[in-house]
C-alpha cells in the first residue's frame, strides 16, 4: 500500500539515474540493468489505472487526457564510451571526455531506443547544457521540446550535453540537472537512482548508520556526514541533497532495485518532502550551478536595492569590478566587505564597466548612446544569495 500518496499518485515524473546504475564495473553499458530499469518505467508508465492520478493533461493531438509520463535523465555517455575508445579510466584531459561521451552518448541511446521499443515506446535524445537553463531563448526552446515529446508519446532521454561542455565535466552528475528538468517540465516528482539505497547518518558500510526515512526541512539534516561519488560517476550524496532541495516537488532518494517500489511510493529510500515556494528554473541554475566568473562590487544603495527590494542592479551603485567576463557571463555581487549577496548575468564585458560604474543610466544614454540607457543585470536575471529565505524566495 502506498504511504507515499503524492509520488503515487504523480501523473508526470522525472527519474534519474546515475552511471553506477547503468553500468558494469568496468565502466561498459550494462544491458541487463538497462533493460531492468526501462521494464519498470514502462510498466509505471502504461499502469495509469490503478492509482488514478493527481492530475490529467489535455493532450490536444486526441482530445483527451495523457496518460502517465516519464522524463528519463541518464547518466553514463562518458563511461559508456571508455570501453570503445580503449580507455580503462576516466580521463582527466578534457578533449578525451569530450571525446568519450560523444561515442557513449550514441551508443547509450541506441541502447534505450531498443529497450524501450521493446514496449512500443519511441525516445528522443535531449542534451542540455547551462546556456539551456539560463537564457530565456534557449530555456523557452527546450520547455518546448520536452513538451512536445510529452505530448507525442514520446519518452525523453535528458542528459548534459558533454561533448560540448567548456567547463569540467561533472562525469556522471546529473542530480542537479534532474532536478531543474523537474522544474522545466512542471513535473509531479523526482525520483534518484543511485548505488545506495538511501540516505543514511554516515557511510552506510559503517555500523550504526542509520536510514534517513524522511527529510523536511534542513535541521533533518543536522549531523550527517554525506559521503562522497560512486564508483563511476561524480555525483555524491551532497549532489543529490542538493537536487533535492531545490527540486520543489517530493523526492524519493533509492537505488535502481528499489525503482518500481519507490514509483509506487512504496516507503523505501529516503523521501524529501518539498519545501515552499521555490523560484524560477532559471534563477536556480543561477544559485546552485553556475561559477561567478567575475565580481562586481556594490555600494549599500546598491545592495539594499538588489537583496531587499529585488530591483535590477544599475551602473549608479557600482563601486568596483574584478575578472575578465563577458556579456552574458554569471558574476558574483558583493558588498563592501566582500560578501558574495547575488549572482546573475551580467550585460556589459568587465572591459566596458569601469567607464560605467557611479553613472546613472541617463547620462549614460545621453554621452555614450541609447544602447548603455540598460541594467548591468536585470533583476530577471539575478538570484539573491543571502541566506536560505532569501536564496528561495521567488523575485
Amino acid at each position: 500500500m502506498a504511504v507515499r500518496e503524492e509520488v503515487a499518485r504523480a501523473r508526470r515524473i522525472v527519474v534519474k539515474a546515475g552511471s553506477s546504475s547503468l553500468t558494469t564495473p568496468d565502466g561498459s553499458i550494462d544491458a541487463a540493468r538497462i533493460d531492468a530499469l526501462v521494464d519498470v518505467l514502462a510498466g509505471w508508465r502504461r499502469d495509469h489505472g490503478r492509482t488514478g492520478g493527481a492530475r490529467g493533461r489535455d493532450d490536444g493531438r486526441t482530445g483527451g487526457v495523457r496518460g502517465r509520463e516519464v522524463v528519463f535523465v541518464s547518466s553514463g555517455a562518458i563511461a559508456a564510451g571508455l570501453g570503445p575508445l580503449s580507455l580503462v579510466s576516466r580521463p582527466h584531459d578534457l578533449a578525451l571526455q569530450q571525446a568519450a561521451a560523444s561515442v557513449g552518448q550514441g551508443l547509450l541511446v541506441a541502447r534505450y531506443t531498443e529497450s524501450f521499443a521493446r514496449y512500443g515506446l519511441c525516445v528522443g535524445q535531449v542534451l542540455l547544457t547551462a546556456d539551456d537553463m539560463m537564457r530565456r531563448s534557449h530555456h523557452r526552446n527546450a520547455q518546448r521540446t520536452l513538451e512536445q515529446l510529452l505530448a507525442f508519446g514520446v519518452v525523453p532521454i535528458v542528459n548534459e550535453n558533454d561533448t560540448v561542455a567548456t567547463d569540467e565535466i561533472r562525469f556522471g552528475d546529473n542530480d542537479r540537472l534532474a532536478a531543474l528538468v523537474a522544474h522545466l517540465t512542471r513535473a509531479d516528482a523526482l525520483i534518484l537512482l543511485s548505488d545506495v539505497d538511501a540516505l543514511y547518518t554516515g557511510d552506510p558500510r559503517e555500523p550504526g548508520a542509520r536510514r534517513i526515512q524522511d527529510v523536511r526541512e534542513p535541521a533533518d539534516l543536522d549531523g550527517v556526514r554525506l559521503g562522497g561519488s560512486g564508483r563511476v560517476g561524480t555525483g555524491g550524496m551532497v549532489t543529490k541533497v542538493e537536487a533535492a532541495r531545490i527540486a520543489g516537488v517530493p523526492v524519493v532518494l533509492t537505488n535502481a532495485d528499489s525503482a518500481g517500489p519507490a514509483l509506487a511510493g512504496e516507503n523505501v529510500g529516503t523521501y524529501f518532502h518539498p519545501a515552499g515556494v521555490q523560484p524560477s528554473t532559471r534563477r536556480l541554475w543561477l544559485a546552485h550551478a553556475t561559477t561567478g566568473q567575475g565580481r562586481l562590487r556594490l555600494d549599500p544603495g546598491a545592495v539594499e536595492a538588489v537583496v531587499r527590494r529585488r530591483k535590477s542592479l544599475l551602473p549608479a551603485g557600482l563601486t568596483g569590478v574584478e575578472g575578465d567576463f563577458s556579456a552574458g557571463d554569471p558574476v558574483d555581487l558583493c558588498d563592501d566587505d566582500g560578501r558574495v549577496v547575488a549572482r546573475g548575468l551580467v550585460n556589459y564585458d568587465a572591459s566596458e564597466i569601469p567607464d560605467l560604474m557611479g553613472r546613472s543610466t541617463r547620462w549614460l544614454a545621453r554621452e555614450l548612446g541609447p544602447e548603455y540607457e540598460r541594467e548591468i543585470i536585470h533583476r530577471d536575471d539575478l538570484v539573491v544569495l543571502v541566506g536560505e529565505q532569501a536564496a528561495t524566495r521567488r523575485n
